[in-house]
């Protein structure tokens, strides 16, 4: 038998937090057919930002690459809020990575890295994904780093 999703996130010393609620008027995730939609998660661990301000200016890639993953941890959240088991992921479709970025700054990719490898550890081979990184002038409560999935799901 093949390790389970929960038992990659255990070997990777992960426990996936309560899905954090919206904060406006949107939901935090939309199924639409076989495809789930998460809506943009930020960094948060235990109520607070793992990182705030501009990479290339207050945060180095390092730290851009944690809280890229920590969003990806969030994004594992509501996709477990979402359908109840993290077995009914058939793949990771796209992330969509938003940099918060100071002028000149041109590694989003490299902190997209953060997020991308953390998932492709969590879910195997159906954590393969198709990925933008998108550099931006600032991001909701000044977080460094944003990130929405879409997932094929059964």
């Amino acid at each position: 038998m093949s390790d389970t999703i929960e038992k990659r996130l255990a070997g990777l010393g992960v426990t996936l937090p309560v899905a954090a609620a919206p904060a406006a008027n949107y939901v935090p995730f939309m199924q639409s057919g076989s495809l789930l939609f998460t809506a943009g998660q930020l960094p948060l661990k235990d109520g607070k930002l793992l990182a705030t301000g501009l990479l290339g200016q207050d945060v180095d890639v390092a730290a851009g690459q944690e809280a890229a993953r920590q969003c990806a941890i969030n994004i594992l959240a509501q996709a477990k809020a979402a359908l109840g088991d993290l077995e009914k992921i058939v793949r990771l479709v796209k992330i969509t990575v938003f940099v918060a970025s100071a002028p000149g700054f041109t590694e989003q990719h490299l902190v997209a890295n953060g997020a991308s490898d953390f998932l492709v550890a969590a879910l195997g081979d159906v954590g393969k994904h198709a990925r933008a990184a998108v550099g931006v002038a600032s991001l909701p409560l000044n977080a460094a780093v944003e990130i929405e999935a879409i997932f094929e799901t059964e």
